[in-house]
């Protein structure tokens, strides 16, 4: 299958939000939802970089935030912390209507209905601040309906405030992606999703299921309830992009056209986290842009009639502009 066109989502937000704060975010409880409350001015101008170098779709910066989060470590209330979680959706919203604003007064094109605002829905670990999010073990013990529950009230805001689409992503295990399919599914049956796994390898989630066994089981999920034409894709995020190929031929490999489930990617850079030493082999990095012929063998597409999906900047020079980890 050829590509017909490349949707852009932006890259790392917290990687590029340093270039406002001067200070890096790892390490931090709340990663980069903290400047969500402390630096508003930061996180519109992260969305501006990342707009105004040729991203299709933005991301809120709600990865990290969580009720219990800003409770903790912002010293909120429940009220509060709900409110600033709305807040983060508008300033995606303030930067949004800049660009645009910005574009009219060059004379510059957009497309109808671009950019799309999609609120960012990290997984159940990634407020646990004890590297589960990578691993997914919190589901041997935590139950589905307290998973559901914390994410509700997220998703909740995140909806109110406005958005085009959920971003369930960077999900470890398959217990979490089933559960919230289903609670979108019954709750929420007009709100449109992707859902992008979290691998370790180039066959298994992080967590251990197989990638081709989840990614059905939601399908099929879906099938059960008519719901289908709601998820936009499934796919994998924050991966290495060798690893995109063999997961992606194991789902749709053996499907006609007519039948692949449409899917998403956004990878990492390909570097490797070294405890000590931070990010390392930048330098053995292959661009993201020469995967996506690859990729797009495989049937990945998004929104519409939009074919694929991926992580990084590339300005219309070709330019390499923000790539790296979630």
């Amino acid at each position: 299958m050829g590509l017909t066109r490349v949707l852009v989502k932006d890259g790392g937000f917290g990687t590029q939000m340093t270039v406002h704060v001067g200070d890096s975010v790892d390490g931090d409880p709340l990663w980069s939802a903290r400047f969500n409350a402390t630096n508003p001015a930061a996180i519109i101008s992260t969305h501006l970089d990342f707009l105004q170098n040729g991203a299709d779709i933005i991301l809120t910066n709600t990865y990290q935030s969580s009720v219990d989060g800003y409770m903790e470590y912002l010293e909120l209330d429940e009220e509060q912390s709900i409110e600033l979680i709305k807040n983060t959706v508008r300033l995606a919203h303030i930067a949004k209507e800049r660009y645009l604003t910005e574009c009219y007064q060059a004379q510059l094109s957009v497309q109808e209905g671009y950019p799309l605002i999609i609120a960012s829905i990290g997984p159940f670990g990634a407020h646990l601040h004890d590297g589960s999010e990578y691993t997914g073990s919190y589901a041997d013990f935590v139950p589905a309906k307290e998973i559901t529950d914390w994410h509700r009230v997220r998703i909740e805001a995140c909806l109110e405030a406005g958005v085009d689409a959920l971003a369930i992503e960077t999900i470890p295990c398959q217990m979490e992606a089933e559960a919230l399919v289903e609670m979108l599914c019954d709750d929420y049956p007009d709100v449109k999703f992707w859902v992008a796994f979290q691998c370790k390898d180039e066959n298994t989630l992080a967590h251990g299921e197989t990638f081709a066994d989840a990614a059905n089981a939601i399908w099929d999920l879906l099938a059960e309830r008519n719901a289908q034409d709601k998820c936009l894709a499934i796919g994998v995020n924050c991966v290495h992009p060798k690893f995109v190929t063999p997961l992606f031929k194991s789902l749709n490999g053996d499907r006609e056209v007519g039948e692949q489930i449409p899917l998403v990617v956004y990878p990492n850079s390909g570097e490797v986290y070294d405890v000590v030493n931070g990010w390392q082999g930048r330098e053995h990095c292959v661009p993201l842009a020469n995967y996506v012929p690859e990729w797009g063998n495989w049937g990945p597409r998004s929104l519409g009639d939009a074919v694929a999906l991926m992580r990084g900047i590339y300005a219309t020079s070709g330019r390499p502009f923000a790539t790296g980890t979630n």
